[in-house]
């Protein structure tokens, strides 16, 4: 009888496990010569892994929405390296309030260039005078609350529409921000309920790319302010959001 051929399957590629937190970059993180101010926060703001989680890269684009004093920014600047370029966003208001201390804070931590790919943006976040197409990935870190809470849905929209335009197709959006619970005055705590945010995003047409609980803190009651006991310490949300691609968005 004839010989019947049984094709092999082909052996299953084994793929390397991610690393989702190069060891180059926590090296960067604990040797660069950050402040102290910074460094005593990494405990509670994990920013490697929140740098992975959003999925930065050396060589991107990325903006640093409402820096403050800069304590993303070092991080940002430091992970997209030489070849990448990191925008430091703040408001009149956020550079005038406090007798301009994040302003202070800004100068002093670029002074020297000491951070090279560090350009700093001072515009209104409805300005935000960027090219279209241009950004890879945005982050803003506990200013969500106060975007809903001033300006209500109506300046949450435009704001994220603003973000949007820059965006590249596919690009990132990552927002932390204090947790709030339903039956609290939560705009007098400075929180905000994650179901509040994922409503807003979606409507803004952002697509949920993930949400992570790297930044929970189970001891948290979330009925106290965000500046008391638990300060630097509050349960946090973590959510990526992805700008839909050219084809998603044309279908």
């Amino acid at each position: 009888p004839a010989r019947i051929e049984v094709p092999l399957e082909p052996k299953p590629e084994v793929l390397p496990e991610p690393q989702l937190i190069p060891p180059s970059f926590e090296n960067l993180l604990s040797g660069s010569g950050r402040p102290d101010a910074d460094r005593e926060q990494d405990a509670g703001r994990k920013p490697a892994e929140v740098i992975a989680f959003l999925g930065i890269e050396p060589g991107m684009t990325v903006i640093d929405l409402l820096t403050a004093n800069g304590y993303y920014t070092e991080v940002l600047s430091l992970r997209v390296g030489d070849e990448g370029k990191v925008y430091a966003h703040n408001t009149a208001f956020m550079l005038t309030f406090m007798d301009g201390a994040n302003d202070k804070a800004m100068s002093k931590r670029l002074e020297g260039g000491r951070l090279a790919n560090v350009e700093r943006l001072d515009r209104e976040l409805s300005d935000l005078g960027l090219a279209e197409g241009s950004i890879d990935v945005a982050m803003t870190a506990m200013n969500f609350h106060d975007f809903y809470y001033n300006g209500g849905s109506e300046a949450v929209q435009g704001i994220l529409a603003a973000v949007m335009a820059t965006l590249k197709p596919g690009g990132v959006l990552g927002i932390i921000d204090h947790v709030g619970v339903a039956g609290v005055d939560n705009s007098k705590l400075h929180r905000i309920d994650p179901e509040i945010v994922r409503q807003e995003v979606q409507k803004a047409g952002f697509e949920l790319g993930g949400e992570s609980d790297m930044l929970a803190n189970s001891e948290d009651g979330h009925d106290s302010s965000v500046f008391g006991e638990l300060r630097g310490r509050t349960d946090r949300l973590l959510i990526r959001l992805v700008k839909p691609s050219e084809q998603t968005q044309a279908d």
